[in-house]
This record gives C-alpha cells, structure tokens and sequence, in this order.
C-alpha cells in the first residue's frame, strides 16, 4: 500500500483503512503497524513493524493473514488473550505477545497500550497507540461505547479515534459512534466498520452534536495524513 512509502515529519501519523470492518495501517515516523487484517491480500504489506489483534472474530482475526505477515516480516504479534492462544502454534513465544486491558508495550519509541471493550468476544482490547512524538491513536476495534472511554478522553485524550458505525458489528450505529466521540473528545474522529451510508450520518451527527470534533470519512485504501 502506498501508505508504506509515505514520508512523515515529526508529529505527523498516517493511516489507511482496507477492509469494511476495522482493518487499519497506521504509520508514525519510525514504525508500521498493521490493526485486525482480515478480508485482505496479505502481500500487499510489504512493510510491518507489528500486527495488533483486537479479538477473535473472524472479520478480525485471520491466522492465515498474520502467519503470512510475519513469515516474511519477522514482526512481533501483539494480540488478545483468546487470539494470542490460537496464534501460539504458528508464532514463536518470543514473537507474541499478549494483552490483557491495562498492560502497555513499547515497540521501539512508540508505546501500544490496551484498553477496555464492550462486544461480545471472550478476551477482546482496543488500542491507545502513542507515537514517538506523542500523537495518539485510539483503535477501537468494533466496540461499542463504554464508560472506561471517558477516563481515556480525560487522562490520555486521543488525536484520532476510529469510531465503528454499523453491521456487523451488534448495536452499533452512527448513533452510537457519535457517543464514543463525545465520551473521548478527539479532535479527529474516523467512522469505519460500516456501510457508507452510515459513515455519512455519522459524520452528520459529529458536526452538529460536537462541532468542536473534526470528522474525516475516510476511503478504503487511500491513505490519510494527520494532522
């Protein structure tokens, strides 16, 4: 992807959503990571610093993809509990690394740290992604609001949050995107894991709820700069 040859300044990440659910590169100055690979052509990741797994459902989750991803890259794989223990006969123990909600990494300068969920999966994280020049990233996997988001927006506010929308995910809608924005106060929010439709409403929803929260409805595959 071309997101893999971008040139980044200090302070600025980019990212690309692939897929319709929440599959996501995100790049900082130094490294690449790649967020949930599912429903994709592995080769097209040439680039991989890490692969980062929310949970284990299958539109997250594909062992084919990240055995694919590290046999070439070599990459640490940073996953939940569940997806983590379905990894481990393809993954070398020094190579994966599990989550729990709480426990921070750093990979090189950038530190990834997991947060609560609200879906029903059996060990599920999302991801505070702090660069190396402090810019951060909330990956929220397919998560629904949940009152946790709040003290992230108070204690470690986001730069960017990836907010999910619609279907398939149960119970989400633009709705329910828009509550994520304002328990976390980001000053970009990016709807993804649904149909355009509700991406549009939900960027409706953003500017006359929280106008003071900038809504970038992204394109599959075509990579975004922030700031």
């Amino acid at each position: 992807m071309s997101i893999e040859t971008l040139a980044l300044k200090k302070g600025e990440v980019a990212f690309v959503w692939f897929n319709s659910y929440s599959g996501v590169m995100i790049r900082t100055p130094t490294k690449t990571l790649l967020v949930d690979p599912a429903d994709v052509d592995p080769r097209v990741f040439k680039t991989v610093d890490a692969v980062l797994v929310t949970h284990e459902h299958a539109d997250h989750l594909d062992e084919s993809i990240i055995r694919d991803v590290h046999r070439r890259t070599q990459c640490p794989i940073v996953a939940d509990s569940t997806s983590a223990k379905r990894l481990a006969d393809a993954i070398a123990s020094d190579k994966l690394f599990e989550m729990r909600v709480g426990k921070e990494m750093k990979l090189g300068n950038i530190s990834v740290r997991a947060e609560g969920f609200n879906h029903p999966a059996t060990t599920p994280v999302s991801y505070v992604i702090t660069s190396e020049d402090g810019v951060r990233v909330f990956h929220t996997g397919d998560s629904l609001p949940y009152p946790g988001m709040k003290q992230i927006g108070e204690l470690n506010p986001p730069d960017v949050v990836f907010c999910t929308v619609g279907v398939p995910a149960p119970g989400a809608s633009p709705e329910s995107g828009l509550e994520i924005v304002r328990l976390v106060k980001p000053k970009v929010a990016v709807p993804y894991h649904g149909p355009a439709v509700d991406r549009k409403r939900f960027a409706e929803l953003v500017a006359k709820e929280t106008p003071s929260v900038k809504c970038v409805v992204v394109e599959q595959n075509k990579p975004v700069k922030y700031p």
